[in-house]
């Protein structure tokens, strides 16, 4: 979103002076890696073969959105180089980007540029096959900056945004939803809905489960719920929420990442609004299943919202992204962090 459109949020997510204490760290601290060869947020990616495939975005500079990226980035984190994947058939930022069990990468909805806007929602799927994009079963309605995640050979979307009328283009058409659905044997499926709409959240499978933590609402800001998801039961839990961040005590909740890790969840980046502007949010949050409990990590180095995250061989990566609040200071750099 360009922060004309975020402005309405201001009012609604302004600090409030409660003090926080501060917490011991947890981790190895943030290393990075080769860049990305150009930069680039508000992305996802996705982990085939044991490569990072980053897809779409959007590339920004200060307040102004430059344009909607087709370019597909492919890391090979044994050699620590990028590559150029085969571009997608149309430009997209926002694409939910999802691997299969089997490898089979998926680029799925997200936000277009049409005459109508820069944030025209899209339906279209594409699966990455033999080197090309072929097209897969559309969606049943529009649907960006959801969560994407994959149980096996079943790829869900979890909560996003979808236009709330006819209009759509601009990020202002579009609703908060919690929707869920659910690819599986080449066609869409409605499982049961996520306990909050939101979008911007971000997710992981951890012990054959979707983890849906953060998010953020028009309404009432950032989010920084945690939601489980038992796909065998069709049922959500809701959990212990991440921690307000202790540097700007703002709520963490929309544009972070999350990995799942040595058998926990690790939760990073984001942004908030304020007059005047906002930030980004530099903490690192590190959930153990078996309290129940968020714990603090490593800050990280280059704090930044927009980015991508994926974990291989025990490491967890984090992807472009914005260095500062809205569109401003997109970045291609790469970090990664390991936990102890």
């Amino acid at each position: 979103m360009t922060r004309l459109d975020r402005r309405r949020f201001v009012a609604l997510v302004a600090a409030s002076a409660v003090p926080v204490p501060a917490l011991a760290r947890q981790g190895d601290g943030w290393q990075a890696k080769a860049a990305m060869p150009w930069a680039v947020q508000e992305i996802y990616c996705a982990v085939s073969g044991g490569r990072i495939v980053v897809v779409g975005g959007l590339v920004g500079n200060r307040d102004r959105t430059r344009g909607v990226e087709d370019r597909v980035a492919i890391y090979d984190s044994a050699t620590d180089r990028w590559s150029e994947g085969p571009r997608l058939p149309q430009a997209r930022h926002h694409p939910m980007v999802v691997a299969t069990d089997a490898g089979r990468v998926f680029a799925i909805g997200g936000y277009g540029e049409t005459p109508a806007g820069q944030w025209t929602g899209m339906t279209e799927v594409w699966s990455l096959d033999d080197g090309a994009w072929i097209p897969g079963p559309a969606l049943l309605e529009p649907l960006g900056e959801s969560v994407g995640l994959a149980v096996g050979d079943r790829i869900h979307l979890v909560t996003g945004r979808t236009p709330k009328g006819e209009a759509n283009g601009d990020w202002n058409d579009q609703g908060d939803v919690a929707t869920h659905r659910v690819l599986a044997d080449g066609r869409w499926e409605t499982a049961r809905p996520a306990p909050m709409a939101r979008n911007s959240a971000a997710g992981a499978v951890l012990d054959g489960k979707l983890w849906v933590a953060g998010g953020r609402t028009v309404a009432g800001g950032g989010t920084g719920r945690l939601d489980r998801y038992d796909p065998v039961g069709d049922r959500w839990d809701t959990l212990a929420s991440i921690p307000r961040s202790y540097a700007s005590n703002n709520q963490v909740g929309g544009g972070l990442a999350m990995v799942a890790l040595g058998g926990k969840l690790v939760a990073f980046g984001g942004e908030w609004f304020a007059t005047g502007g906002g930030g980004v949010f530099a903490e690192t949050w590190i959930y153990n299943p078996a309290k129940d409990a968020w714990a603090m990590g490593p800050d990280m180095t280059t704090p930044r919202h927009g980015l991508a995250a994926a974990a291989v061989e025990g490491v967890g990566y984090a992807i472009g992204g914005s260095a500062l609040v809205s569109s401003g200071a997109t970045t291609g750099a790469v970090e990664a962090f390991r936990l102890t």
